[in-house]
């Protein structure tokens, strides 16, 4: 097996791993929810099945991932955002 091949399966473990993160989140809460760590295994699936797709040079799959991967970030950065937010409003 070579390391490509290895780093294929990686990001697809990771990106898989998000939807069983989001089940037991939901399973939990009693509701569909979305945590954080969703957006993270996302992005870290995203980026390595992005640069598979690329060592592949398959162009339907590297625009696939790549637009995938501003979502992930824009939902990490509003995350912060909110918490930030948050955080401003408590008084210390």
């Amino acid at each position: 097996m070579n390391t490509w091949l290895i780093i294929g399966f990686i990001g697809q473990a990771l990106f898989s791993m998000r939807f069983i993160i989001q089940w037991i989140a939901s399973e939990q809460k009693g509701e569909s929810v979305i945590p954080t760590l969703f957006w993270y295994f996302s992005l870290a699936g995203g980026l390595t099945l992005l640069a598979y797709a690329i060592y592949k040079q398959d162009p339907v799959f590297i625009l696939g991932q790549s637009a995938g991967s501003f979502i992930y970030i824009r939902n990490i950065v509003l995350i912060f955002r909110k918490k930030g937010d948050q955080l401003k409003g408590t008084k210390v």
